[in-house]
């Protein structure tokens, strides 16, 4: 029965979602309400379970998605992503602008949200494939896969990020498996893919960039804007290599647990770039500043569905939902991993959104974390990876594609949602092969 009610609760949340329109957070907590007290919860026991649902997510995820997005930001608003860009352009040149765009979307999308990180990179991939005359979706694809990896399987992006809070995952070295699953997804859903869509003949629309670009002068240098948007990975990253190679007792190990942890890996960018994309090039602190606080504008939303997951997650486990589901799945021999993405995947093409997606199905699987004794990082990639799968017209990132590159809504679905498709079972894929070393 109790499986029941969580079933008839998903369908409940997507008719509040696709058919009445309600936005998603209002209908995360009127469905983790209703099935509370639908599995006999006292309305009271459910109100404080969403409570602390919803304040034990945000408690620890809160810190980094605003370090996060005041980073993305400063690296938009200075000019470093362009810089970025054209310097990696100038380096490749045509034969290979591939994987200058490859590496272009890697950089700019690990700070980035997705949104900001495709309207920043998509008048440079016009600029480019006009200027070198190439096919428009075959410098514009191998961007957008790089994005969209890094949305959906590496820290400090919202979705694995609050996924791994809710597994109790280690998150540096969640970021260092998705490195590892990043590469040759990226390489297969971008480079390759592009290749067989020459014949997708399309142009942008007319007068959609009115701006100019920020002149030479206007643009940090390129070494600098690289050494800015890297300092996070590369802060996390060594955390993640030290804790494994060093004895705990180590001080060099110590001190980098202590810099490499995402929270505060993230607080140094931010300073760095503070200096680095703004004081350094003149800027006034009163203005730098304004960058950082209208970034927190851009995720507001983002949080309270983030909350409104977290508050689900938490009726099931408070409910008893998660003993059933343990107990039904203990017998089988069905991977907790391939459960994982075949439970988000579903959602995300029911529902659109892919962080929705994510915890909601987070919430679901969570009794299988501990119960199957399955790597939780490895599951925050199969469920990052789930989230991703087969984007259509029910996501606004669909849409944003669409328009951008002026396709018709089947060309759209043979690029951009083939392309998601490709993230999504590759990244699968590739934490299935690496469970066995984990």
């Amino acid at each position: 029965m109790s499986l029941l009610i969580v079933l008839l609760g998903v369908i409940a949340l997507l008719v509040l979602t696709i058919v009445l329109r309600l936005n998603a957070f209002i209908a995360l907590v009127l469905v983790a309400l209703g099935v509370g007290v639908a599995e006999g919860m006292a309305v009271r026991e459910a109100l404080a379970s969403l409570q602390k649902g919803m304040g034990d997510t945000l408690g620890s995820i809160v810190l980094i998605l605003g370090f996060g997005a005041m980073l993305g930001n400063l690296l938009s608003e200075s000019g470093a992503a362009q810089r970025i860009t054209y310097g990696l352009i100038k380096r490749f040149g045509k034969r290979h602008i591939q994987w200058a765009m490859v590496l272009t979307g890697f950089i700019v999308g690990l700070p980035m949200f997705y949104n900001a990180g495709f309207v920043v990179i998509i008048p440079l991939v016009f600029a480019v494939a006009v200027s070198a005359e190439l096919p428009l979706l075959y410098v514009g694809i191998p961007a957008a896969a790089a994005l969209s990896v890094t949305h959906g399987f590496l820290p400090p992006h919202p979705g694995p990020t609050a996924i791994a809070v809710i597994f109790g995952a280690d998150i540096t070295l969640t970021l260092l498996y998705g490195l590892l699953l990043a590469v040759p997804t990226i390489i297969i859903a971008g480079p390759i893919f592009s290749r067989f869509l020459t014949r997708v003949k399309v142009d942008p629309p007319q007068n959609l960039f009115i701006l100019k670009p920020l002149a030479e002068d206007e643009m940090p240098g390129y070494g600098i804007s690289i050494f800015t948007a890297l300092v996070p990975i590369g802060l996390m990253a060594t955390s993640a290599v030290l804790s494994i190679v060093l004895p705990p007792e180590s001080p060099v190990r110590q001190l980098f647990e202590f810099i490499g942890d995402p929270v505060m890996a993230l607080l140094i960018s931010v300073l760095v770039a503070i200096v680095t994309l703004g004081l350094a090039r003149g800027k006034a602190m009163p203005a730098i500043m304004k960058i950082c606080t209208d970034s927190i504008a851009s995720i507001a939303m983002i949080l309270l569905i983030i909350g409104g997951g977290g508050a689900l997650k938490q009726v099931l486990v408070d409910s008893g939902v998660g003993n059933e589901v343990t107990a039904l799945l203990s017998g089988t021999d069905f991977s907790p991993l391939l459960l994982a993405w075949l439970i988000t995947a579903l959602l995300r093409v029911c529902l659109g959104s892919a962080t929705v997606a994510a915890i909601t199905g987070a919430g679901i699987v969570l009794p299988l974390v501990t119960s199957a004794g399955v790597s939780p990082e490895l599951m925050v990639l199969s469920i990052g990876a789930g989230s991703l799968m087969f984007s259509h017209v029910n996501d606004p990132g669909f849409w944003m594609f669409k328009e951008y590159f002026n396709l018709t809504i089947p060309q759209t679905l043979a690029t951009w949602s083939i392309m998601e498709t490709l993230v999504s079972v590759m990244g699968l894929i590739g934490v299935l092969l690496l469970e066995p070393y984990v």
